[in-house]
């Protein structure tokens, strides 16, 4: 597998003629979309262990809790 650095793939896709950046942008749209699942689902199953570390039910609190939960989390560190 070949491996690129940020910047040379951006080298890369400069040199492309315009039509095939075009078409370039929604393939690396479709894979950012992917990826997002997976990160939110990462996300989610640390705040429930945070939430659970401070004897909080995560599915039991309304999103005015999880948003408060969220903040707190934020301005412990």
């Amino acid at each position: 597998m070949l491996e690129l650095t940020d910047e040379q793939v951006l080298s890369v896709i400069g040199q492309l003629p315009s039509t095939k950046k075009r078409a370039a942008l929604p393939a690396l749209a479709c894979d950012a979309g992917a990826h997002r699942e997976e990160r939110m689902a990462y996300a989610e199953a640390q705040l429930r262990q945070r939430a659970r570390e401070r004897g909080i039910d995560w599915d039991r609190l309304d999103e005015a809790g999880r948003e408060g939960l969220v903040d707190r989390l934020l301005h412990e560190a």
